[in-house]
């Protein structure tokens, strides 16, 4: 949504629904659009990255003024994919940021008991001579000013950085999460720090917005979400026909033998 995939389109997507914008066979996880440059949401941990680390050697190749912005969990930090991608940002100054949403607990396990320099996982640039920076995720203006201060230097060629953003989700992992990894206590001190209440309340403060307003965009909002459900709720479902395409992107024509890949046409 924030990249400009509409609502209806990723809510049709999730009800797995032909006018999804996978056509309903990628589900929650494997949202997708090419058009908005968004290139998907992945199920295997820490799997994006070197997908990131692709798209960031296109656009160094091509020379274009482009961010590759690549998000992972705590949990992906222990993963060897990371740090491979790491390593090849690093090697070829790439331009691309690493953003750690970094809400404590990956799944259910405390980041302490399962991941080393938990107090600060931005030194884990430093093994691989990269920027970093950390930002508190519950803050928007604090996000805003970081992620403008570090895409602008990507931009300028000073190669990639990696991002620690403390954060924290209220409910639990999934639907079968009993969260006994931590208090009640503790979540309910997280919500009193809630991102979008302290804006709102910077919003007034400042006089920049009324009371008034902040509910209209809530109440566009709550419209918004319910046009979708019902949009995907009178979407069709996707043809049988629909499981043999976008198996493979460009499939080479059957090989003959004394020719090479490279020799034969791809349609």
């Amino acid at each position: 949504i924030a990249r400009g995939m509409p609502p209806k389109v990723v809510m049709a997507e999730m009800f797995g629904k032909v006018s999804g914008c996978s056509k309903g066979k990628g589900g929650s996880m494997h949202l997708f659009d090419k058009a908005h440059h968004f290139f998907g949401g992945h199920a295997i941990v820490g799997g994006q990255c070197p997908l990131a680390i692709g798209l960031a050697f296109a656009i160094a190749y091509l020379k274009e003024e482009k961010v590759v912005v690549c998000y992972l969990g705590d949990g992906a930090l222990n993963q060897g994919a990371f740090h491979e991608s790491m390593n090849l940002a690093a090697i070829w100054k790439l331009p691309i940021i690493f953003v750690c949403e970094n809400n404590l607990y990956s799944m259910g396990t405390h980041i302490a008991r399962g991941t080393s320099m938990a107090n600060d996982l931005s030194k884990k640039a430093q093994a691989y001579d990269m920027r970093s920076a950390r930002c508190d995720g519950l803050d928007v203006l604090a996000v805003y000013d970081c992620f403008k201060d570090q895409s602008d230097r990507v931009r300028a060629g000073e190669g990639p950085v990696f991002i620690d953003v403390r954060t924290y989700r209220y409910a639990g992992h999934s639907m079968s999460d009993p969260q006994k990894y931590r208090t009640k206590e503790e979540v309910a001190e997280y919500q009193d720090r809630d991102c979008i209440d302290r804006f709102v309340n910077y919003l007034t403060d400042q006089g920049l917005a009324s009371q008034q307003q902040i509910d209209q965009i809530n109440k566009s909002a709550r419209d918004l979400a319910h046009e979708a459900v019902a949009f995907a709720i009178a979407s069709p479902e996707p043809d049988t026909d629909e499981m043999y395409t976008d198996v493979y992107a460009n499939p080479f024509p059957p090989f003959k033998k004394g020719n090479s890949p490279e020799m034969l046409d791809n349609p």
